[in-house]
């Protein structure tokens, strides 16, 4: 689960890198402040998702994805994919260390 929801993260970060790009010619400073800042932000809560409390402030960045779109109105979509991914990481990933949990327990240690 981790893993997915890094990278969502990461390529999140990444997107709003390029996106200040693009704000900057029709924004201005404003636009790049705050493109900055939720860019490192998603960078640094990934390496924050081994905490409960990682899990709970790259939710709340999805939210500031999806409200950058008032500064660059294509991340409403493009927040939109994002947010979609992140729950899809969130649901994914818990089915996938269910999985896992019951693999690991079936597992009788071999005798020797």
């Amino acid at each position: 689960m981790r893993i997915l929801g890094a990278s969502v993260l990461v390529m999140e970060s990444l997107v709003v890198g390029f996106a200040i790009l693009l704000a900057m010619k029709e924004q201005g400073n404003s636009a790049l402040i705050l493109g900055v800042i939720l860019a490192i932000a998603l960078l640094l809560t990934a390496g924050l998702l081994k905490k409960r409390a990682g899990w709970f402030i790259g939710s709340a960045l999805q939210v500031a994805m999806l409200a950058y779109g008032f500064i660059v109105p294509a991340f409403f979509i493009v927040g939109g994919v994002f947010v979609a991914l992140w729950v899809a990481a969130i649901i994914v990933g818990r089915r996938g260390e269910a999985i896992r949990a019951a693999l690991v327990a079936s597992r009788t240690p071999n005798a020797q």
